[in-house]
């Protein structure tokens, strides 16, 4: 586990304590902070942002390194504290430019917009993070090795960046006076995630909100327009492979039924929502209301009672894949990561009551329980200890058998729910 990986796990459970304390903050004023289904979903989209970047570390930091090894300019030393002041404020100046083109450039937004997908706005959103934005968000820091700024120094810079926009997503801190007016803030942030033309595409700024201010896209949040959180082309799933795919399958539609090749390219590098005029006219699609209520299809009670236990073992388990990173086999790695992302995949197509997936579940759970119990092997761990192989077997056979109780999916509930 690099440096990187170990901040981020031993910040975990800061991070859910903050949102316990959150959640105690909104009863106590007596609103809704969070939704049982739309939580589970931004968390488990910020899991497999971390599992994607085990594997995406070679690009993301690699090229980095590479790059301030053979093209720096300058041999900054990494001991000196105006090299760390300078990287962390060039970083947060690249980190707008990069925010702002993922707004303005549908290849990127098609990243980016996993982050804006949720209809809630709370420290859960912090965490909903996109697995494909290693693909080209790396471009943007390339100045920084170019300048010389030291590895050590870009990754710990990095990581403070990004643990700063955790506690400007939420709703439970108001205005904070002149602190507005140089940093990001919740209200800021808040401003950032509507969809209302108001505040459209603006307040980019990752530490510092002045960025915005000198080139022309900061927004003041307003009383009498509260923001509506979500995008201008709902989601409305809890599929986080969906998630993360639908800006990509979308625009490659269009692509495909597009005339001239200008525009196939075009698709791509437009702002989101462009359409070349024969596509859009052969294709209509609905002009863009503020929507009235929130994606939340009803979920049984013994439905999100068991799905919430399910999510805490797959968090647990991922804290142990993030763990041996450093350490396993990449097959074991690659199998993990995939067992991972189906068990995700399974509690958000029964967050949806879909059809299938009690059958999909109850695979999952036999094979968690019988593999280690008859191999005496768990990914990464050759010789599985005998009463950890039982209590495995144990935890996921009752799971199994408690999940007939939970009843049938409900076809008008089924028919609600987003189709992919």
């Amino acid at each position: 586990m690099n440096t990187q990986e170990l901040i981020i796990t031993w910040a975990t459970p800061v991070f859910f304590l903050l949102i316990g304390i959150e959640l105690l903050a909104a009863k106590l004023r007596d609103r809704r902070a969070y939704a049982g289904s739309d939580a589970m979903n931004s968390i488990g989209l910020g899991v497999i942002s971390q599992i994607v970047g085990v594997f995406s570390k070679l690009l993301t930091l690699g090229i980095y390194a590479w790059c301030v090894e053979h093209l720096a300019l300058f041999a900054l030393p990494a001991d000196s504290w105006w090299v760390w002041a300078g990287a962390l404020l060039l970083y947060d100046f690249c980190y707008y430019w990069l925010h702002r083109c993922g707004h303005r450039v549908n290849i990127l937004w098609a990243a980016h917009v996993v982050h804006h997908q949720s209809e809630h706005y709370n420290l859960s959103t912090a965490l909903r993070q996109t697995g494909s934005g290693m693909l080209l968000g790396w471009l943007f820091y390339l100045p920084m090795a170019v300048l010389g700024v030291p590895f050590k120094v870009f990754v710990i810079v990095a990581l403070i960046d990004l643990l700063y926009q955790f506690w400007v997503h939420t709703e439970q801190i108001g205005r904070l006076g002149w602190f507005d007016r140089v940093f990001c803030s919740p209200s800021n942030h808040r401003a950032h995630h509507a969809v209302n033309d108001r505040y459209l595409d603006r307040n980019y700024g990752g530490i510092l909100i002045v960025w915005d201010r000198l080139f022309g896209s900061f927004v003041e949040e307003d009383d009498n327009d509260p923001p509506v959180y979500g995008t201008r082309s709902p989601l409305r799933s809890w599929n986080p492979l969906w998630a993360n795919a639908e800006v990509y399958w979308h625009t490659a539609v269009d692509a495909w039924h597009a005339r001239r090749w200008r525009d196939k390219l075009l698709l791509w590098l437009k702002p989101p929502g462009w359409r070349p005029d024969d596509v859009a006219a052969r294709y209509p699609k609905p002009a863009f209301a503020v929507p009235n209520e929130r994606f939340d299809p009803p979920v049984p009670k013994a439905w999100m009672i068991y799905a919430l236990l399910q999510f805490a073992l797959l968090l647990g388990m991922t804290t142990q894949f993030l763990g041996m990173a450093g350490t396993a086999s990449l097959p074991a790695l690659l199998a993990y990561a995939f067992y991972l992302v189906a068990g995700l995949s399974v509690l958000g197509a029964l967050m949806e009551r879909r059809r299938w997936a009690l059958w999909a579940e109850g695979a999952r759970l036999l094979a968690t329980a019988l593999v280690p119990l008859l191999s005496g092997r768990w990914f990464g761990v050759a010789h599985l200890d005998g009463r950890f192989a039982l209590a495995i077997a144990a935890v996921f056979g009752l799971s199994a058998l408690a999940l007939p109780w939970l009843g049938k999916p409900s076809a008008a509930v089924g028919a609600a729910s987003a189709a992919n």
